[in-house]
């Protein structure tokens, strides 16, 4: 999920700081503190210090998808869940991405979607968590495109930032891009410039002795209260209908941020709310809490399972929804709702779909895993 990043106690006084900081770091540097990109570009491509062995499959790989919460587990954070934090340590950083990596080599994924992962950040003491990631893992080859990057945010110390969607792998990747979603409209100019990118990445991946398949990991809007996050629902279908209508195969997924068709509850207001706030009373404006309300989203993931194979079926889901929940904004309360998919236009094999509903310390998602056929 994304964060509620432009909290301010006072806000009027916020924004002057922007053109403040614009203007000394124009002074002092060519780049322009937040980064803009081209609707497509080529991802940066990351690989293993050491190259570890990867073993070729027999018919099959285990494909995962984690949004990993920038490696502070279950902490508090003043973004979302009603934290205070901003700045971890590095301590702290390295303790979760120790935690992280264990988990993902018990699992042992072929290729993992990863969504949340930090680069240099302030907030996460400026730990390359992509490069320790594979470094303590045995994948070899990454690509990532950035969903939030700037070289200083003026709000509550946050400062330097890079965060975004890694997919990584055992084998090479190539084609590596970052498709750039549509931006919130329901923000001012200021906010708006120094607020997260959402993105797609794409990556094929080859397997000596196997047909190539396509990678794609998605991060979509939390907070949105325009329709910024139902056209990037729709802009992720459509990527993966052009790879289905040129012949390719595709494993795709990550944080979709809304929930299944036929979901049992669809507001969770009351649930996400913190101390002070007030909603669903005739008095509140606003009436529902941004990124807690998916009842008007009810249909948004429907083209989506009529088109493609998600690796719980939704059948599956419907009729025993809360085996399948991957997520909370509660600190220290067990998983409430789903908003993590993967989805092929192949096949999962039979059975080997597992929602990891026992990391429950270790960010505020749960992993999705199958078993993606090659043959």
């Amino acid at each position: 999920m994304f964060y509620h990043v432009m909290r301010f106690s006072d806000r009027n006084s916020w924004l002057h700081l922007p053109v403040v900081a614009i203007c000394f770091l124009a002074l002092q540097s060519c780049e322009m503190p937040a980064t803009s990109f081209e609707n497509v570009e080529e991802a940066v491509y990351y690989t293993r210090s050491t190259k570890a062995d990867a073993p070729l499959p027999d018919s099959s790989v285990r494909i995962m998808t984690w949004n990993i919460r920038f490696g502070i587990g279950r902490g508090p954070w003043f973004g979302d869940a009603c934290g205070y934090r901003v700045v971890y340590t590095r301590e702290e950083i390295l303790s979760n991405l120790e935690v992280i990596a264990n988990r993902i080599n018990a699992v042992k994924p072929d290729v993992l979607l990863l969504q949340e992962v930090d680069l240099l950040s302030k907030r996460s003491s400026y730990v390359d968590e992509l490069q320790w990631l594979l470094d303590h893992t045995y994948f070899n080859y990454a690509a990532y495109g950035s969903q939030w990057k700037s070289q200083f945010i003026p709000s509550d110390g946050l400062g330097r930032m890079n965060e975004g969607n890694a997919i990584l792998s055992r084998w090479p990747i190539s084609e590596a891009q970052r498709i750039q979603l549509v931006l919130r409209t329901d923000q001012d100019a200021l906010e708006r410039y120094f607020y997260e990118r959402c993105c797609i990445v794409k990556s094929r991946i080859d397997i000596p002795g196997f047909n190539p398949f396509y990678a794609l990991n998605i991060h979509a809007s939390a907070f949105a209260t325009d329709d910024s996050k139902h056209q990037h629902i729709e802009q992720f279908k459509s990527e993966l209908d052009k790879i289905a209508s040129s012949g390719g195969r595709f494993v795709a997924g990550g944080d979709l941020n809304t929930l299944p068709p036929g979901s049992d509850s669809t507001d969770y207001c009351i649930e996400d709310m913190c101390a002070g706030e007030s909603f669903h009373h005739t008095t509140d404006n606003p009436m529902h809490k941004e990124g807690s309300n998916y009842t008007p989203e009810a249909q948004w993931m429907t083209p989506l399972y009529q088109s493609y194979v998600c690796a719980v079926p939704l059948s599956a889901y419907q009729a025993s929804q809360s085996s399948f929940f991957t997520h909370t904004t509660r600190p220290e309360h067990t998983w409430d709702r789903t908003i993590d998919y993967l989805f092929t236009n192949r096949r999962w094999r039979n059975g080997s779909t597992i929602t990891h509903q026992n990391f429950l310390n270790d960010s505020d998602h749960a992993p999705v895993s199958s078993e993606f056929i090659l043959k």
